[in-house]
């Protein structure tokens, strides 16, 4: 089986996928639509994502794709997130800090305390830009990534865990074009069913009458999010999570009585919530 996940290697969703899938071939993509892509075009069986941070917030890209393409989630994953300062190790000095964009804002702090005179760089990932650094010895770069980056590519660590809070998490979703629960023998941690609600125009308490639809069976919701449809000021997509197990009438009743209000409904997945194993 074919895994895409956003790449290149040694970047946190490599780490992610290494976990849900230990013994399966995994397949490095450019971006985040590249992963949504490959499956969409099945050239892999299923990808892996980046979904949220607890510090950042939502992916906004990963949101608008889940909307876009007909994929489903298969499960969800919980990972640390640790942040290490590194360059090549012919250089002492840097001029320059590279990496993703939330990297970068996941360190703001750190850098604006001890480097706020060194411009930063977004790059596409955070392996990335440790292997630009380790491949470009001549300019004098630093990356921000994982261990395991600064491992492969061969790049000197000049300072640990410099993310702005210790409680720093990712979660990374599995997306395919089957709906199903992936089971993992990782720690599990909840389960939830993920929709994408679109309300009817000009009317008057969508919003709450959507609400009250989870409100009074006594559903809690975990999350929930608007996402522009990019067709207009004011035109959103809701992103929610439903956090229980899933029921053939409750739940399902629920999703009717929501449609019969005028809204579309996109079911993205019943499915698990794992930790990450150290």
């Amino acid at each position: 089986m074919k895994i895409a996940y956003l790449g290149p290697q040694a970047s946190f969703t490599q780490l992610a996928a290494s976990q849900i899938f230990p013994n399966e071939e995994l397949v490095p993509q450019s971006s985040i639509l590249d992963c949504f892509n490959a499956v969409k075009n099945n050239e892999v069986d299923k990808a892996v994502v980046p979904l949220e941070n607890s510090i950042e917030g939502t992916v906004s890209m990963t949101l608008d794709y889940l909307y876009d393409f007909e994929v489903f989630i298969e499960t969800e994953l919980i990972m640390p997130i640790a942040h290490h300062l590194m360059i090549h190790p012919n250089n002492e000095i840097f001029e320059k800090i590279i990496s993703h964009p939330q990297a970068l804002a996941q360190t703001f702090h750190f850098r604006y305390d001890n480097f706020k005179d060194i411009p930063s760089q977004d790059f596409s990932s955070t392996a990335a830009s440790a292997k630009l650094v380790s491949e470009n010895p001549q300019e004098k770069w630093a990356a921000i990534a994982n261990r395991y980056s600064a491992k492969l590519y061969g790049l000197k660590i000049i300072q640990e865990n410099i993310q702005d809070f210790e409680q720093n998490h990712t979660k990374f979703i599995v997306i395919s074009k089957n709906k199903e629960n992936l089971q993992l023998d990782l720690p599990k941690t909840s389960e939830k069913t993920s929709l994408i609600i679109t309300l009817p125009e000009d009317q008057a308490g969508s919003l709450h009458q959507v609400l009250s639809v989870f409100a009074w069976r006594k559903m809690n919701l975990s999350k929930i999010e608007s996402r522009t449809l990019k067709t207009g000021l004011g035109n959103y997509f809701f992103f929610i999570n439903v956090a229980s197990e899933w029921h053939n009438v409750l739940s399902q009743n629920a999703i009717d009585e929501i449609i019969s209000l005028g809204s579309n409904v996109k079911f993205l997945g019943h499915y698990n919530e794992y930790a990450f194993s150290e």
